[in-house]
């Protein structure tokens, strides 16, 4: 025990990290950072989001089209984004929703997952659950 305490202390010292740069990371946010921001804004200003490779009129990749497809079997108007136009995007969203892989689907600012996530939620019947409660009308705050 007291070997690990001594190897935490020596670590401390040689990589110089103060108490003020540890206070910085836990005080920081996703909203600091303007691509989380745009993000945010994004996700919560409309009620489906598709972060993708490509657009729906053209997914460049099998999983991006199947999340279009699965989508457009259950007649749901979506908000789509292209991250290969954007490296800031695709690094972005991976941060914003702590998810590895595109492409990602929010409804109604929440994550629902990727196209493996979908399609299991398509087959099990849950996602008409989640698209009904999506196309009821939110109450204007």
């Amino acid at each position: 025990m007291t070997s690990l305490l001594r190897q935490m202390c020596n670590i401390n010292k040689t990589t110089r990290i103060s108490s003020l740069n540890i206070y910085k990371q836990f005080l920081c946010t996703k909203s600091d950072d303007p691509i989380q921001s745009h993000i945010g804004k994004l996700v919560k200003g409309n009620k489906i989001v598709v972060f993708m490779k490509g657009n729906p009129q053209a997914p460049r990749c099998g999983f991006s089209n199947a999340v279009v497809d699965i989508l457009n079997i259950h007649k749901a108007k979506f908000e789509a984004h292209d991250v290969l136009v954007d490296e800031n995007l695709r690094n972005g969203i991976k941060e914003f929703s702590n998810w590895p892989t595109i492409p990602q689907v929010f409804v109604d600012g929440e994550f629902i997952g990727g196209c493996d996530i979908l399609l299991q939620l398509h087959r099990s019947g849950e996602l008409d659950k989640i698209l009904e409660k999506n196309n009821q009308e939110k109450p204007v705050a």
